[in-house]
């Protein structure tokens, strides 16, 4: 707590946001000698205990019999522009007002010091009793620099009781280690790239963007390996030279180790990164060098957009058209859409770059209310790789198999010409569905309406919805045969086992972000890839994102149906984007690049589309197809989620709700119907989706139906999502 509490006359009363499930502020008298102003982190009884809370709004009374103000913390207010976000955050979603400064309000600093980090040195001779192990020890530390414990040890390909050992005997000394730097600032002209000259003009504009310091948004849309990241950078480049501080948004920060390297390569030093495994201290200081100006560059996750930034000058949002931008749990917003909100608030340019843009977005710029950047070519003038469509009508696998004889065809062709081959299939695991052949028994997830899927390298049987995880049994536990149980459909771990049968001598991976190892082994892999250490790669969707692998001259889409049969109304946007983004992994480099399309629907428009290189064809059909039915951009949705322990309670409340609608014109009440996923973590799902004209106030109507709404009793618990991505 400050010792300075005692600044100022004090008395009054303030009203308190305390950052809990509450959409309300509480009043608390002003003890004398305190004064306080909106913005300032406080401590304040709530019930039994002590919180913390910020000042929302100065009172007008004198206190009376109100609970007191205990305290004011020693850390800087939450900025103007940083509350009034939270406000708009919770009026357009409807989430609770304190559950949106839980998205910014900084824990209060921790008092106990910091534990440095400590390192060894090689200071004194050798021991009397050498080992091999001992003697690879010293040899690593030659130089006399400090190094880490664990760092020497992996180096040297021995254990820590090795270094310990080597301590006890005095020819290591253990000294704390320098502090990290957390926020080096970067140099915008560290290495100034080399740009075509239609790069070299759209990077003008957003730094022109930039030196205005109003809000604007631009779309900068680019083929993919067209340079989209190189030319953003320049605008990041004129905001340090301001001395003004950028956010780029990422969708998938702990995957994104090309972009840091291509941000160090460009600036000389790495961004400031956010995401969830940021913690402890490191998170506290990072905070503090943001809310002080001293980190100029963030990239980080969706979170990252509620950071207390001194002067922000720029947003970025990367692959704005990614679904992970939707934080579906708690509050439930969309980060682009904050972004282009928080843009406005600070008076920010904000940049949008894709290579297939969101429809909402598209027709944005189209109407003028965003500005339209394009960047039509590949870098260096490589050209686009040629796409061509597999007919698994003519061209059938052999039975059991999910490679077409064409397909296998030119992946030989690539391993003779030794060049890389990536086969793409969005399911991860090794089969959606274990049954019995014997008495048709489906392995179920107990506490979701959805089917295991079966992971071979993991030998156990996962839900991809709650993680519910059991070991693949060997018999049915239905009718107890042995051996008879049978996986159905592919996942990648049975397409890398198709690979290494039909390509024996083929070096192959396997990319999927749920195998053991977490983001550092992702991190080698894709970068081994990249170097050219894999002929074959099997991946998820985890390999469409943004990632460069130079040697990489043919994609084959195992399964192009997929995701184009389901009943969201993005399906077809969803099944465009994704193909498009991991059909541009092929020809990035020296070489051209092709792809190959498995499906059973050729005469798809989605697929047609595609093939026709026109990605404007798509857009406009897709585009009337959407104004024709009244959905986003043309109309607003919102889904109201209703679950509770058992089905009556979710399906009673979900009833009475919908009974009180009062839809007025321009609003449609659907529903309530089970979702889809119609238990999830052991909760029944009940759902009622809003559809309303643009004209419509969507957020003052749900507010006035919940309130009319009978009393949530029980389990029961009314989830609202505006602007709802999954449908599920």
């Amino acid at each position: 707590m400050s010792d300075e509490q005692a600044s100022g006359e004090g008395g009054g009363t303030v009203d308190v946001l305390i950052p809990l499930g509450l959409d309300q502020a509480y009043s608390y008298a002003v003890p004398p000698g305190l004064s306080l102003k909106p913005g300032d982190v406080v401590q304040v009884p709530l019930g039994p205990r002590e919180t913390v809370g910020v000042v929302w709004e100065i009172g007008s009374g004198r206190g009376g019999n109100l609970k007191r103000v205990s305290g004011l913390y020693d850390m800087p207010p939450l900025d103007p522009a940083l509350m009034k976000l939270v406000d708009w955050v919770s009026w357009y979603t409807l989430a609770a007002k304190g559950s949106v400064l839980a998205l910014a309000l900084k824990r209060p600093p921790d008092d106990t010091p910091e534990r440095p980090k400590l390192g060894v040195r090689l200071v004194g001779a050798p021991p009397a009793r050498m080992t091999p192990a001992r003697a690879r020890a010293i040899a690593a530390a030659e130089g006399g620099l400090l190094i880490a414990k664990s760092a020497l040890a992996e180096a040297a390909s021995v254990s820590a009781a090795v270094i310990d050992s080597l301590v006890d005997a005095g020819t290591f000394s253990i000294e704390a280690m320098p502090r990290e730097q957390i926020a080096t600032a970067p140099d915008p002209d560290f290495a100034r790239p080399e740009l075509s000259e239609g790069q070299a003009e759209v990077a003008g504009a957003l730094a022109a963007a930039v030196r205005a310091a109003a809000y604007n948004v631009t779309l900068l849309e680019g083929v993919t390996g067209s340079g989209k990241t190189e030319v953003y950078f320049e605008a990041v480049a004129e905001a340090i030279r301001l001395g003004r501080q950028s956010l780029i948004l990422m969708p998938e920060i702990a995957l994104t180790a090309q972009f840091i390297d291509r941000f160090e390569a460009r600036f000389g030093v790495k961004p400031g990164l956010w995401h969830s495994a940021v913690t402890g201290r490191r998170r506290e200081r990072l905070q503090a060098a943001i809310a002080s100006g001293e980190a100029r560059v963030v990239a980080g996750a969706r979170s990252a957009l509620f950071l207390p930034y001194r002067d922000l000058g720029l947003i970025v949002v990367d692959e704005e058209h990614e679904a992970a931008y939707k934080q579906e749990d708690g509050v439930s917003y969309h980060a682009r859409d904050m972004a282009v909100v928080r843009g406005k608030i600070e008076s920010a340019p904000v940049i949008l770059a894709s290579a297939t843009p969101s429809l909402e977005t598209r027709v944005n710029a189209e109407r003028g209310r965003y500005t339209h950047l394009k960047l039509e070519e590949r870098f260096g003038g490589r050209e686009l790789p040629a796409l061509g469509l597999i007919d698994l009508r003519q061209d059938k696998p052999e039975r059991g198999r999910w490679i077409s004889r064409g397909l296998i065809k030119a992946i030989e062709t690539n391993l003779e010409a030794k060049e890389q081959s990536l086969l793409f299939l969005n399911r991860r695991g090794y089969a959606p569905l274990t049954l019995c052949r014997d008495c048709g028994h489906r392995f179920q997830c107990p506490n979701c309406t959805a089917w295991l899927v079966d992971h071979r390298f993991r030998r156990a049987l996962v839900c991809h919805h709650c993680g519910h995880v059991e070991r693949r049994p060997q018999e049915c536990p239905a009718c107890h045969a042995p051996e008879s149980l049978t996986a159905c459909g592919p996942g990648v771990e049975r397409l890398a086992e198709e690979v290494a049968t039909l390509f024996p001598q083929a070096r192959s991976i396997v990319l999927s972000s749920d195998f053991p190892g977490g983001t550092e082994r992702l991190k080698q892999e894709l970068m081994a890839v990249a170097e050219g250490e894999f002929d074959i790669v099997v991946g998820t969707q985890l390999v469409a994102k943004g990632h460069n692998f130079p040697g990489m001259t043919l994609v084959g889409v195992i399964d192009a149906d997929l995701g184009l049969t389901s009943g969201d109304p993005r399906a077809a946007e969803r099944t465009f984007q994704v193909l498009r983004q991991v059909t541009g992994r092929a020809g990035r480099g020296e070489k051209p690049g092709r792809a190959l399309l498995q499906t059973h629907d050729p005469g798809h428009p989605v697929l047609k589309a595609l093939i026709s290189g026109d990605p404007e064809r798509f857009y406009a059909a897709e585009t009337a197809a959407r104004e024709a039915a009244g959905l986003p951009p043309f109309g607003r949705l919102a889904a109201l989620i209703v679950s509770g322990n058992t089905q009556a309670e979710a399906e009673s409340h979900a009833r009475a709700l919908a009974r009180c609608a009062e839809a007025p014109g321009g609003v449609m009440v659907l529903g309530p119907a089970e979702a889809p996923l119609a238990v999830l973590r052991g909760r029944h799902r009940m759902r009622l989706i809003v559809k309303t004209s643009r004209e419509v106030n969507l957020q003052d109507y749900l507010r006035s139906w919940l309130k009319r709404a009978p009393r949530v009793k029980g389990s029961v618990r009314v989830q609202v999502d505006v602007d709802p991505q999954s449908f599920l």
